[in-house]
């Protein structure tokens, strides 16, 4: 039975902007809000952009963010920000880049992210934060959550606060148009795994659940678009929208099972976080199907998959992820399988997602899909 009267609680930033060349909207109200010391956050392959933001005022650009960022990376950004003092912090990038701007934003005052990890214990924060994604796959623009690995444990550790949330929001898809097929199949992946995590979870919530349809219905439609063809304009803007209303299902509700396998693909093999839910989405989806029958069906119908069976599932949902280029074998990854067993334990004591689950699972179980995803 639905409750819609399940209490729920949504943050969403201040200001959002979206279509067509509206990164520039961020310098316009930089301009306005008086900001004159401004960093920008970012990596080396989209550095060359920040240009499109036509930001005012003294500019630093720290183009040193790495994909999965860990704690020895964010450092050095925390350090660039003590030496600028900025009044605005800009994270412009993909999820690992607007993930640490969140992070520098509540600890360059000097607060240890020991003291932070988990939610609600960030206290406040010294500058104002602008978001610019220029992928479409994680939402971290639309959230109040931050993910960094830990460089001494590599597991991944998490700050959730009302703090993280950006003031300014802009989704520019001209920003996405140079992204390759590859990174924009495994990001779209990723997003649509964020729906569809949030969309079968324990802690659903009818309101998220519209938004979770919305954004996997998108990527059901426009990911072959744009892996066909990048400069497709309108699968483009379609992608951000679907990567938005991800990071909203992520706030009230999060993820599970799904991402937690995903994890210690990321920080123990080095895969990029959208490549690493995109070889495990199929196998979740499949597990989860005797328990989640009636919202499994409607993910399978926009996505085009059988779903009269768990073999049928998870062959056509393999089998979708294929078509778009990702290669879905761990072996072929770099993964051999004597680390599988460590990495099944290692990703079922991820309680925070994996008590999300709508079915339990136990280390065996996870063990079993690696096995299956080798």
């Amino acid at each position: 039975m639905i409750n819609y009267a399940q209490p729920l609680r949504l943050h969403q930033p201040h200001r959002f902007e979206f279509g067509a060349g509206t990164a520039a909207q961020l310098g316009d109200w930089a301009r306005s809000s008086g900001f004159a010391r401004i960093l920008v956050l970012t990596s080396p392959s989209v550095a060359a952009l920040v240009n499109r933001l036509e930001l005012p005022g003294q500019i630093t650009v720290f183009a040193a963010v790495q994909p999965e960022p860990d704690t020895t990376n964010l450092s050095a950004a925390i350090a660039a920000a003590q030496a600028v003092d900025p009044d605005l912090i800009v994270g412009f990038g993909g999820g690992s880049v607007m993930d640490v701007a969140k992070l520098v934003t509540v600890l360059r005052g000097g607060v240890p992210l020991a003291d932070v990890i988990g939610p609600n214990k960030v206290t406040g924060r010294l500058n104002a934060l602008a978001l610019v994604p220029t992928t479409a796959g994680t939402g971290s623009e639309a959230g109040i959550r931050a993910l960094v690995t830990d460089a001494t444990t590599l597991n991944k550790v998490a700050v959730e606060s009302p703090y993280l949330l950006a003031d300014m929001v802009a989704l520019d898809p001209d920003l996405t148009m140079s992204v390759p097929p590859a990174v924009t199949a495994a990001t779209g992946i990723d997003a649509m795994a964020h729906c569809v995590e949030a969309f079968t979870n324990r802690k659903a919530h009818p309101l998220i659940d519209n938004y979770a349809r919305m954004g996997f219905s998108l990527v059901a439609r426009y990911l072959p678009r744009a892996v066909a063809d990048g400069t497709d304009a309108e699968a483009r803007a379609a992608l951000l929208l679907a990567s938005y209303y991800g990071g909203i299902c992520l706030g009230p509700v999060n993820t599970a099972a799904g991402h937690a396998l995903a994890y210690p693909l990321g920080t123990r093999l080095k895969l990029p976080h959208g490549l690493a839910n995109a070889v495990i989405f199929p196998h979740v989806l499949a597990f989860n199907l005797p328990v989640t029958p009636a919202k499994t069906a409607e993910v399978a119908t926009a996505l085009g998959l059988r779903a009269d069976d768990q073999a049928a599932l998870l062959e056509t949902a393999s089998q979708w992820c294929r078509n778009l280029g990702v290669e879905m074998r761990l072996s072929a990854l770099g993964a051999t399988q004597a680390d599988l067993p460590a990495w099944a334990s290692e990703a079922h004591a991820i309680r925070r997602l994996m008590d999300n689950n709508p079915r339990e699972m136990s280390v065996d179980e996870v063990l079993a899909i690696y096995t299956a995803a080798f």
